[in-house]
């Protein structure tokens, strides 16, 4: 019997996506020229979707349709499909607020990480005993691998030499213990602080461990920021020199008041190539920059496709993006990571691909971007402790 994939086409994927109607039922996105080349890989259907980007969210239901009748084809075991908006009128021309001490990007980072950055001194924000610096991993929308990006950039951290811990701040939706294969209950020290749980060398706290992983959490923002604060301060966390948190999805009021309250070394944005996600991704650089958290800087995920049976290279997702924003912002690229299925696989089976695969390419692309982060600490450390002015007594 020939293998599924060998019976899923171009031809019969483009025939399905002719019953999805285009933007105001005009036509469908297929004679409107809406759909982006379509390539095929293991059974799995990749494309992206063209839409005007100030229409992006009423277009979700398109995105949705379009993967709907791919995934009903006989023989296709999974789709990826992207909203995508054209470079011209996408909204990326608009001005972005400056941080005023924003400095442009550093050369490329050593391999290795720098010395240890000194303790947190975020004006007006209690630090955490033990923890020498705590960095965020945000996204400005949902779906663009941010926590598989946390949990890689943490191993790569632990991997470099460096100790590690994780707290997953995805209240409603907690993902570490499964990213990184880890269940029970964490034991309590004197029946009030949490002791972490462990695995691949990381100190890890989720409200995953908490509670089961089908109960709905319908906290109100109050609620949730008291979780947090009790994941974060009342955990013995004992000596770490980074606490990687992976902060909610969105920029909503919860991930603002995270942002404020919790002294933040930086802050690293997560985006995927094309626009929308890119419009998306300021809005967390805009958040940060508000209550003045450094931009440690951006990594772009799903940058692009290697064939597995040609390793042929295809951007269809567009390329490139994140690192003409971050250029443009003068933020910091700390890199670009395939849409590699076996990095989400992996993830998805409790064996990060850092771990799992650590002489791969995929392992050596997040120890680069862990190690550039980690040479961001230390220089936002460096720039923070010389504004700092001296008094000189004679």
């Amino acid at each position: 019997m020939p293998a599924a994939h060998e019976n899923v086409t171009k031809e019969i994927v483009i025939e399905r996506l002719k019953t999805v109607n285009g933007p105001d039922f005009t036509g469908n996105i297929v004679d409107l020229g809406l759909v982006s080349e379509i390539f095929i890989a293991d059974a799995k259907v990749f494309f992206s979707i063209t839409v005007p980007a100030a229409r992006a969210q009423e277009m979700e239901p398109l995105r949705a349709a379009a993967e709907r009748v791919v995934k009903a084809i006989p023989g296709v075991a999974g789709a990826v499909v992207a909203l995508t908006a054209e470079k011209k009128g996408g909204g990326m021309e608009a001005p972005v607020p400056q941080r005023p001490a924003q400095r442009p990007a550093p050369p490329a980072a050593p391999a290795r990480p720098m010395p240890q950055a000194p303790a947190s001194h975020s004006q007006g924000k209690r630090g955490v005993p033990g923890i020498e610096a705590i960095i965020a991993v945000a996204s400005g929308k949902g779906g663009v691998g941010k926590s598989t990006t946390a949990v890689n950039i943490a191993l790569g951290l632990a991997a470099n030499g460096l100790r590690v811990g994780v707290l997953d701040a995805d209240i409603y939706g907690p993902s570490m213990p499964r990213l990184l294969n880890i269940r029970g209950r964490p034991q309590t020290v004197d029946g009030k602080i949490l002791k972490p749980m462990q695995n691949y060398g990381l100190k890890v706290m989720s409200m995953g461990f908490l509670v089961d992983e089908e109960t709905p959490m319908i906290w109100r923002g109050p609620m949730v920021m008291s979780a947090l604060t009790q994941m974060l301060r009342e955990v013995e966390w004992g000596p770490l020199d980074v606490l990687v948190v992976d902060m909610p999805p969105g920029t909503g009021d919860a991930q603002l008041t995270m942002a404020q309250q919790v002294p933040l070394a930086g802050a690293v944005i997560v985006s995927t190539p094309q626009d929308l996600a890119l419009i998306d991704a300021r809005k967390g650089l805009n958040m940060f920059r508000k209550v003045d958290v450094p931009l440690l800087g951006i990594v772009e995920n799903m940058s692009y496709f290697l064939a597995p049976d040609t390793g042929k290279r295809y951007d269809i997702f567009g390329h490139g993006g994140a690192r003409r924003e971050a250029e443009r912002l003068g933020v910091t690229f700390l890199g670009e990571v395939p849409l590699e299925m076996g990095i989400r696989e992996s993830s998805d089976a409790g064996t990060p691909v850092v771990v799992s695969k650590p002489d791969s390419a995929e392992a050596k692309i997040y120890r680069d971007i862990a190690a550039k982060v980690w040479h961001r600490v230390n220089e936002e450390r460096g720039a923070a402790e010389a504004a700092v002015p001296s008094i000189v007594f004679e």
